[in-house]
C-alpha cells in the first residue's frame, strides 16, 4: 500500500487507456485483473487482521477484482465469503468468478461480516446504485468493524468529487494502478477514509497529481535578505489583511518584506521586521522587487484600482488575492507580462471565472489557460492549476482554517515561494503545503495571527 503524496492521477478515460496501453504490450486483461485482485487481497489480509471477511461483487471488472481478492483471501487460510449484486457481465468478471470455489450469497440478503470489501462498483460509475443495492451495502457497513473500497467506494463518481447516492463512508479506500480524481476531490474524499495506491502493473504517467511535501530553498552562507527573495506587499484601508500577509511572507522563508500602506504610519505594528512605507506610484520601480502580493485589505475603491493598475504594470512577479480578483478583469491578467499566481476562493472564482461546473479540476485548468497564471483554487479540495495543463489536487487540510484571515496567510507564504525563486507552479504549491502543514501543527480554534506565527515551525 503506497501513500498518495505525489501520486499521478488520472480520471476513468486515463486509466482505460492506461489499461489498454499495457494489454496491447503484451498483458492480458485476465493478468490485469489477476494483479489488481491479488493486491487488494494482501492489503485487507493486514487491514483485517484475521478477521472474518465479506467480500462484495458487481457485475463487471471491479466485482472481477472482488472474487479475485476472496480467493487470494481464502488460500491464506481466512474467513471469507462473498455476496454478489448480480451476475457477472463482463468476460473478465466471469472468468474470475470462476476462479473462486466457494458458495455466492445474494447481496441483499448477506448476512455482516467484521471485515467488508466493497467491490461492487469502481471506476467509471455515472449513476447511483439501485435502492436494493445501496440499502444492503448500507446495511452491512454499518456492521463491519472496518470497511475497504476496491478502486472507488460504490456510488462515487470517478472524475469530480460528485456522490451519487446515499453511500457509507469507509475507513480505507485501495487505488488501483492511480489515483482517481474524487479520491482527493469533495465531496467525494470525506468518504474516502485513507486512501492507499495498490501498484497493479500499469504504468501510468498525468500532468495532474496529488500535492506532496515540496523540496523548499534553504539560505546557505552566502545568502541574504534580497537573495531570500524580496516581497512587496500592496495594502488598502483595511491594514490587518495585508499585515497577516506580510508576517507570513516573513515566517514562510522572505528576506525581506515592505509592506505598502494606503497612507504612512504603522511605526507600532508588529512584527517589527517587515518595514512600512506609504505607497507612492513609483514605490514597486526597486528593481530588487521579487514578488508583489496585492489584495488583502486592498479595498474596492478607486484608489485600490490605481495600486492595481501599478502592480500589473510593474511587469513584477504577482500574487493577486482577495480584493483585487474582485477588481481585476481575466484579460488584464492575461496582458501581464511576468509571472503570475491567482488564489481564488468560490465566490471569487465565480465572480472572475463564472460559476464553475461541477468539475472543479477542469474549471481551474481552464481558468489557468485563459489568464496565463498560476490559479490557486481555494478549498476543502484545493486546487492548483498551471497554463500549461499541469494541476495539483491537494488533499484535505484542517476544517479550522475556515477562519477570517487565513487567506490573507496563504498569499503571503506563496509571495515568499515566489521571491525566492520558485517557478510559480511549485511556489504555490510550497505554499498551499506550508499552510496546511501549520494549521495541522496548530490543532483547534487557532487564529489567522497564530496561523502566520506557525509556519516557521513548519519551513524547514
Amino acid at each position: 500500500m503506497i501513500p498518495i503524496d505525489g501520486q499521478f492521477i488520472l480520471n476513468a478515460a486515463g486509466m482505460r487507456a492506461a489499461e489498454a496501453a499495457a494489454i496491447a504490450r503484451g498483458v492480458s486483461e485476465a493478468e490485469l485483473m489477476d494483479c489488481a485482485g491479488r493486491a487488494v487481497a494482501q492489503a485487507v489480509a493486514r487491514l483485517g487482521a484475521g478477521r472474518d471477511i465479506l467480500v462484495l461483487c458487481g457485475p463487471g471488472n471491479n466485482g472481477g477484482d472482488g472474487y479475485i481478492a476472496a480467493q487470494a483471501l481464502r488460500s491464506l487460510g481466512l474467513t471469507v465469503r462473498v455476496a454478489a449484486l448480480a451476475e457477472p457481465r463482463s468476460e473478465g468478471c466471469r472468468q474470475a468468478a470462476s476462479q473462486w470455489n466457494g458458495p455466492v450469497e445474494v447481496l441483499d440478503h448477506a448476512a455482516p461480516a467484521p471485515v467488508l470489501l466493497d467491490a461492487l462498483f469502481g471506476t467509471g460509475l455515472s449513476r447511483g446504485l439501485e435502492t436494493v443495492a445501496e440499502q444492503a451495502l448500507a446495511r452491512l457497513a454499518a456492521k463491519a468493524w472496518i470497511r475497504i473500497a476496491v478502486d472507488l467506494p460504490s456510488g462515487i463518481a470517478t472524475d469530480d468529487g460528485r456522490v451519487l447516492g446515499d453511500v457509507p463512508r469507509f475507513d480505507v479506500t485501495l487505488a488501483l494502478g492511480a489515483v482517481k480524481p474524487s479520491h482527493v476531490l469533495q465531496p467525494a474524499a470525506s468518504y474516502m477514509g485513507q486512501v492507499r495506491l495498490l501498484d497493479i502493473g500499469v504504468p501510468v504517467t498525468s500532468s495532474v497529481r496529488v500535492m506532496a511535501r515540496p523540496d523548499l530553498p534553504q539560505p546557505d552562507a552566502n545568502s541574504h535578505k534580497y537573495s531570500r527573495g524580496m516581497v512587496a506587499i500592496v495594502a488598502g484601508n483595511m491594514s490587518g489583511a495585508s499585515e497577516l500577509a506580510a508576517t507570513a511572507a516573513l515566517r514562510a522563508g522572505a528576506g525581506y518584506v515592505l509592506h505598502l500602506a494606503a497612507q504612512s504610519g504603522g511605526g507600532a505594528a508588529q512584527p517589527h521586521a517587515v518595514v512600512r512605507r506609504a505607497f507612492t506610484p513609483d514605490a514597486l520601480g526597486d528593481e530588487r522587487i521579487n514578488a508583489i502580493v496585492i489584495g488583502p485589505g486592498l479595498g474596492r475603491d478607486d484608489d485600490a484600482r490605481r495600486r492595481l493598475g501599478a502592480a500589473l504594470g510593474s511587469g513584477r512577479p504577482l500574487i493577486v488575492d482577495g480584493d483585487a480578483l474582485h477588481l481585476v478583469e481575466a484579460q488584464a491578467l492575461a496582458e501581464h507580462i511576468g509571472p503570475k499566481i491567482l488564489t481564488p476562493h468560490g465566490g471569487e472564482f465565480a465572480h472572475l471565472f463564472g460559476k464553475p461546473t461541477a468539475d472543479k479540476l477542469g474549471a481551474t485548468i481552464d481558468a489557468a489557460r485563459r489568464t496565463g497564471a498560476v490559479v490557486v483554487h481555494k478549498g476543502a479540495d484545493t486546487v492548483i492549476a498551471a497554463p500549461d495543463g499541469r494541476a495539483i489536487l491537494c488533499p484535505e487540510a484542517s476544517p479550522w482554517l475556515s477562519t477570517a484571515g487565513t487567506g490573507d496567510v496563504l498569499a503571503g507564504a506563496i509571495g515568499a515561494m515566489l521571491a525566492v525563486g520558485l517557478e510559480p507552479l511549485a511556489a504555490a504549491e510550497a505554499g498551499v503545503w506550508l499552510h496546511a502543514q501549520a494549521a495541522r501543527r496548530l490543532g483547534p480554534a487557532f487564529i489567522a495571527d497564530d496561523l502566520a506565527d506557525a509556519l516557521s515551525a513548519v519551513r524547514g
